[in-house]
């Protein structure tokens, strides 16, 4: 199994286009050493021919650019984008759906529920999708099943409902239910190598706790350092758990989970706020991470399990 980070940052990207904190005023002046960021989205991969996207963001026309293997030029109009899964119905994960509305057959779309009616009702995307290209949906389950999708039948994927939040124009909004977000525990057939993906992580429960367990590699929410990093700065009355996030730094913190997980798991961080200060790779929270052995997420990223 592959997996290729295609967009690493959380919703605005990095540096967003109208903020002027200290990461994003930095790497703009060129004063703070860091790599600007993509909204948050991965490419999965069995055979190397076949993708799986997982989030379709709002940045997906340069990260398709960025990453050539996802275009192999077949045919006239092509692409190595197999079919799409949706972890949430935020507009980070799921506005990139709308440039990809000139694919020539229906795209096989897996996402949950409540994922679905948020994006039929709330947010109507995939009724306007079917003006263009259309999707096929499937459900996917949440009740602890492990399922498989055509086409990677050398993968296997469980999905784990979280404790997190639904997006502002869902019904849901601080009201949510199972299936609003997910996490993904994805196994090789071939490898045995499992890899947990949840790029939105509110808190921390036995059942999600036992799959970053049996996982060799997690790719977790990284989105702020502390539950008040936005408030801190005056960008948002909101904490970070809030909004559904787990902070890195605090009691019940992500650092404090990761730092249980054992020695041979890959630790990865994704999902990163434009303020989080992990950013600034010469900062002294970069370097506690490293220190630690936790990786922050970067655009172009691989894993490969």
């Amino acid at each position: 199994m592959r997996i290729h980070v295609l967009g690493s940052a959380a919703g605005g990207g990095f540096p967003q286009w109208n903020c002027n904190c200290p990461n994003c005023d930095g790497l703009r002046r060129g004063t703070v050493k860091a790599r600007a960021r993509t909204q948050s989205s991965i490419a999965i991969t069995g055979d190397n021919t076949r993708w799986l996207l997982c989030n379709a963001s709002p940045d997906i026309l340069t990260q398709l650019q960025r990453f050539p293997e996802l275009q192999p030029a077949r045919a006239l109009r092509d692409t190595a984008i197999t079919a799409i899964l949706l972890m949430d119905a935020q507009i980070d994960h799921t506005t990139g759906l709308y440039m990809l509305r000139e694919h020539r057959e229906r795209w096989p779309l897996w996402c949950t529920a409540p994922v679905h009616e948020d994006l039929t009702r709330g947010n109507p995307l995939l009724n306007l999708l079917g003006h263009y290209c259309g999707v096929d949906w499937n459900t996917i389950p949440i009740d602890g099943q492990a399922f498989t999708i055509a086409a990677f039948e050398g993968l296997r994927f469980t999905a784990l409902p979280l404790i997190s939040n639904a997006p502002p124009y869902s019904p849901h909004r601080d009201r949510p239910v199972a299936g609003d977000n997910i996490g993904l525990l994805i196994e090789d057939a071939n490898t045995g190598k499992r890899l947990f993906y949840a790029p939105g992580l509110g808190e921390m429960e036995a059942r999600v706790w036992d799959a970053m367990n049996r996982a060799d590699a997690v790719l977790v929410d990284g989105t702020c350092w502390t539950d008040t990093e936005l408030v801190d700065l005056g960008a948002s009355k909101k904490t970070a758990r809030s909004m559904g996030h787990l902070p890195q730094q605090g009691e019940g913190g992500m650092l404090s989970w990761l730092a249980q997980l054992p020695s041979s798991t890959r630790r990865i961080l994704i999902h990163i706020n434009n303020t989080n200060p992990i950013l600034d790779e010469d900062g002294p929270q970069y370097a506690e991470l490293r220190a630690a052995g936790v990786e922050v997420a970067y655009d172009g990223m691989e894993i490969i399990l």
